[in-house]
């Protein structure tokens, strides 16, 4: 009976420890979400947000039992019938088994916190400045194109996604669009200049080019979502080799005809670009609607495209959905979802 006891008290205290679909183990602490537990042993799963709204993180939960930590509002009620969870929401409180997989690229790309310093600020648009960052030569940020930073500036933080590739220089550019009312919309676009100094924290994110994939490349954008788009293109264009094996395509997707205010022709890939426009501009004579449904509407091949979606929530919801529905795998659709800071 004391053996029992012992044994049971011991289960209590030890962490339970989390497997996943490759047999890559880990221990989590009971009081801290299975996606920062994972991060916490050197682990990177999938994930955007952190705050349970983009889905990101959604995993099937084979095994185990879990803890709900903060609200997940993405998880539908369907997705919590099948079984499955939100890795930023839940922590485990018995042993786990997730069908999911380490994201082994980004190991050892340390996220931090440091001082950076407004090289430039430049009005590409009305609402639309580009931003470029330098961070200090003895301790430049390692990161993946595709990735995120959070801005610390006047006790707000921000998110905003890194609109290049890793360059020689150093510097990081962000695209970031003005929001009514926004506070950090009024520094950039009202009180910022070169050579402010700021912090900034990260890197974050799992959108990346996945190694290997398949010939059609689709980058469906909304808004500044095309800035990790660019960062994608700019990889790819600095590997011609790997370049010329896809076909690219990207849709972009905009309210204001002004906000297309970047083009890809100077990387010198063979990408075709689509610009959609979504508002009731008389003037524009180009192509209307969603960029999905363009995507969709030129042609897809779901056993030979993969998808990176980046931009507002509405439109990676629907784009999964839809993609989903023509059989497009769904470890072949990547996305990053610009949600509320709110």
């Amino acid at each position: 009976m004391l053996d029992c006891i012992e044994e049971s008290t011991n289960s209590l205290h030890r962490m339970p420890t989390v497997t996943l679909n490759t047999g890559h183990t880990f221990t989590a602490d009971r009081a801290v979400s299975i996606l920062d537990a994972a991060r916490n042993e050197g682990v990177t799963l999938e994930y955007s947000c952190r705050t349970g709204r983009c889905g990101i993180c959604k995993a099937p939960l084979l095994a185990g039992v879990t803890e709900v930590l903060r609200t997940e509002e993405s998880l539908s009620t369907e997705d919590a019938r099948g079984g499955l969870i939100l890795t930023c929401c839940r922590s485990a409180t018995s042993d786990v088994t997730l069908d999911i997989e380490p994201l082994d690229r980004l190991a050892g790309i340390e996220i931090k916190t440091m001082a950076s310093r407004i090289v430039s600020i430049e009005r590409l648009a009305p609402d639309i400045v580009r931003v470029m960052l330098k961070t200090p030569p003895a301790s430049p940020m390692r990161f993946l194109p595709g990735q995120y930073i959070d801005v610390i500036v006047e006790g707000v933080r921000r998110s905003y996604s890194l609109a290049n590739a890793p360059r020689g220089d150093g510097l990081l550019e962000l695209i970031i669009k003005r929001y009514k009312g926004g506070i950090l919309s009024e520094y950039w676009f009202e009180r910022a200049k070169a050579n402010d100094l700021l912090r900034i924290e990260g890197p974050f994110g799992t959108f990346f080019l996945r190694e290997q994939g398949p010939t059609n490349i689709v980058f469906l954008a909304t808004g500044t979502g095309i800035a990790p788009v660019k960062a994608l293109l700019e990889e790819l264009a600095a590997d011609r080799e790997r370049a010329a094996q896809h076909r690219l395509t990207v849709f972009w997707g905009n309210r204001e005809a002004e906000s297309f205010c970047w083009d890809p022709v100077g990387l010198g890939l063979d990408v075709g670009v689509h610009h959609l426009l979504s508002g009731t501009d008389a003037n524009w004579s180009a192509a209307r609607g969603y960029v999905h449904d363009a995507a969709i509407r030129q042609g897809i091949d779901p056993d030979d495209t993969v998808v990176y979606a980046c931009g507002s929530n509405a439109m990676i919801t629907s784009a999964r959905e839809k993609l989903l529905a023509l059989g497009l795998p769904a470890k072949r659709f990547f996305s990053d979802a610009f949600v509320s800071s709110n």
